[in-house]
């Protein structure tokens, strides 16, 4: 609280950080990405993937019938073999939170809702709290809020830190709610938008500062969105930030994480920064609804021999 007392406080603070070796962060995520895992370990690693995925939909033309259709293969993504994990999560707007908690019911699914004027972040205070507010009451189990990028890049920290703040304290339930905890926050980042790897570093530490349980990448609607650098950067700052607090932070890259081959690679890359405890659904997510069909012809292909054909599994 010292640190955010003021915006000058919180500028030294964050712009006291190391600074980011982009040349050497480039290199080392190449490197990591080289990594080749192969038979027992790979399918281990399919599966894990599985598991951390939030699939999502963020269309304005989202329907009652498609989150459905969605919450069905996030229970069960291959109907013809139960052996496969279910994901982690699914992401709706908040007006859809209500069908999605609905159609999961038990499974152990989550349901996320982004928030906060999503994806530009352009918005009163009260607008933001009140959206949160609308996918907290309607069962929400995370938050993904984005940060207003603008004010980020004027160095108006401290006014971003006070959002976080807000919205972290929108999504404590009451006691009207008990026996179902408060959501967790997710903060993104929107780091192709973020214009070098220090304000990725401080955009992760203000977001850690003020409370987020996650920080995350990118909206997936501004490209770049997740690469393995930015990446890099935002395991290294969770680490660092557990190291001087005690608190565990999770870490969500998303969009343009399309193959088995990439998701692996994030996995790598995060037990080389990071270290093991962060391969768990519980603090590493993938944001890439279009990797789940990669992911489950992969793991048929280890299993049977052969590939499943295009249309063996659902479009989302």
């Amino acid at each position: 609280m010292e640190i955010a007392s003021s915006n000058a406080t919180l500028r030294a603070f964050l712009h006291g950080l190391p600074g980011v070796d982009r040349v050497g962060a480039d290199q080392r995520a190449t490197m990591l990405g080289t990594r080749s895992i192969k038979t027992t370990a790979k399918a281990q690693a399919i599966d894990l993937a599985i598991s951390m995925v939030d699939l999502t939909t963020l269309e304005g033309a989202d329907t009652a019938g498609k989150v459905r259709a969605m919450c069905a293969k996030a229970v069960q993504p291959d109907p013809g073999d139960p052996s496969v994990p279910k994901v982690a999560a699914v992401c709706v707007y908040p007006d859809l939170v209500a069908e999605a908690v609905h159609a999961l019911g038990r499974s152990g699914v989550r349901v996320a809702s982004v928030a906060t004027a999503f994806p530009s972040g352009r918005s009163s205070l009260d607008v933001k709290v009140g959206d949160t507010a609308l996918a907290v009451a309607a069962g929400a189990d995370e938050i993904d809020m984005v940060i207003d990028r603008g004010a980020f890049l004027s160095g108006d920290y401290r006014k971003i830190f006070e959002e976080i703040v807000a919205i972290k304290a929108a999504c404590a339930r009451g006691e009207s709610a008990a026996g179902k905890g408060d959501p967790h926050l997710k903060v993104i980042l929107e780091t192709g938008e973020l214009q070098t790897y220090d304000n990725v570093r401080r955009a992760s530490w203000l977001a850690m500062l003020a409370g987020a349980d996650f920080i995350k990448t990118s909206t997936g609607k501004v490209s770049p969105a997740a690469t393995l650098p930015v990446t890099l950067v935002m395991l290294e700052a969770v680490r660092d930030f557990r190291l001087q607090t005690g608190r565990m932070v999770g870490v969500k890259p998303a969009g343009g994480i399309r193959t088995t081959k990439d998701a692996i690679k994030y996995l790598v890359l995060v037990n080389e920064t990071a270290g093991p405890d962060w391969l768990d659904p519980d603090w590493f997510r993938l944001g890439a609804s279009s990797l789940l069909n990669d992911l489950l012809m992969q793991r048929q292909k280890m299993a049977t021999g052969r590939y499943a054909g295009p249309d063996y599994f659902t479009l989302d």
